[in-house]
């Protein structure tokens, strides 16, 4: 259970939101201990860590099956630190700048030099490229913050829900149902 736990404080510290109600539903008061730490998911895979060593001592667990689960401990460390760093790292303004900047000066310009060659159909092709230009520019604002709960943000609620479901299967009990699809759109 410390691995959905785990899951659900990556979301907090994604989202920068309190997450401990929902890793408590697993992990019941420990969840509140975890919390105190600066980094509570990186808690979780410590103690997962700690865990998996301690059947391995206890002769629970063989060799081989620790070296495994050691290498997916190490996996979701290094997804961890990848989600971390995504989350926060903002996107350059220079970039958005030169992209909004670069975007006008050619909707601006280049309709000077294809009205020779394209006539009539100039603006039909810039308002292509405009399209084109804008929707990058616009796609720039949105990638931002992928951990957000804004519309086409990464569903982490619903990421968080089908590990639970994997779990409570692989271990023989009746999965949560799965949540429903909500504030997402197609622009």
């Amino acid at each position: 259970m410390e691995a959905l736990a785990f899951c659900h404080f990556l979301r907090g510290q994604l989202r920068k939101i309190d997450s401990v109600k929902d890793a408590r539903t697993f992990i019941d008061a420990e969840a509140d201990k975890a919390a105190a730490f600066a980094n509570p998911a990186d808690e979780m895979v410590r103690r997962m860590g700690r865990r998996a060593n301690a059947q391995r001592r206890g002769g629970e667990l063989d060799a081989i099956g620790f070296r495994i689960l050691d290498e997916r401990l190490a996996s979701i460390t290094a997804i961890q630190a990848g989600c971390e760093r995504i989350a926060g790292t903002p996107l350059p303004f220079a970039y958005t700048l030169l992209v909004h900047r670069t975007a006008y000066i050619v909707c601006l310009l280049l309709p000077i030099g294809l009205i020779s060659t394209t006539g009539w159909a100039t603006p039909l092709f810039m308002a292509l490229i405009a399209y084109t230009f804008f929707g990058l520019d616009a796609l720039s604002e949105e990638l931002e913050d992928p951990f957000g709960t804004e519309a086409n943000d990464l569903a982490l609620d619903g990421l968080c829900r089908v590990c639970e479901m994997s779990v409570f299967e692989a271990l023989g009990e009746t999965p949560p149902k799965m949540l429903p699809a909500e504030k997402f759109y197609f622009s």
